[in-house]
């Protein structure tokens, strides 16, 4: 399936080999859920090392490591559509993060909608109830007035 099928399309392709992909790097790494601090909407989940995270605190701006690149990754340095890292919360075994954030652009995924603007979040398609294997688009979480 190619990248365009798998970001658009309407069937289920789950990567299951993610985490065996990233623990192949050698890259000793925590999971990071990005939250929206306005709405609470889950905008990506990506992964952090110690620099990534010390990074993040020092410059405010949401840090990661890229698994993919084996790099660090600022999310916006190239797009533009950075996020303004509010507050880093670290769960009960201290084993992932919590990346509460304010988006400062135009969105937080690297793909686009129909329109060609940058969706808020990587979240952007569900499950069909009762088909499988068959994906819809869902509505963005809007922010309140």
């Amino acid at each position: 399936m190619s990248s365009v099928e798998k970001e658009e399309g309407p069937v289920l392709d789950l990567d299951f080999d993610k985490l065996r992909k990233v623990a192949a790097g050698g890259e000793a790494l925590l999971p990071v859920v990005v939250q929206d601090t306005r709405n609470g909407e889950v905008l990506i989940l990506a992964y952090a090392n110690r620099e990534a995270l010390e990074h993040a605190l020092r410059t405010g701006k949401a840090t990661f490591w890229s698994s993919s690149r084996g790099e660090l990754w600022v999310k916006g340095e190239t797009s533009g559509d950075w996020l303004q890292l509010d507050e880093v919360r670290v769960n009960c075994e201290q084993n992932s993060l919590l990346y509460r954030v304010t988006p400062q652009g135009k969105g937080s995924c690297h793909t686009k909608d129909a329109d060609g603007r940058s969706r808020s979040a990587c979240y952007y398609r569900r499950i069909v109830p009762g088909s499988g294997d068959r994906l819809e688009f869902v509505e963005p979480a809007r922010v309140s007035p």
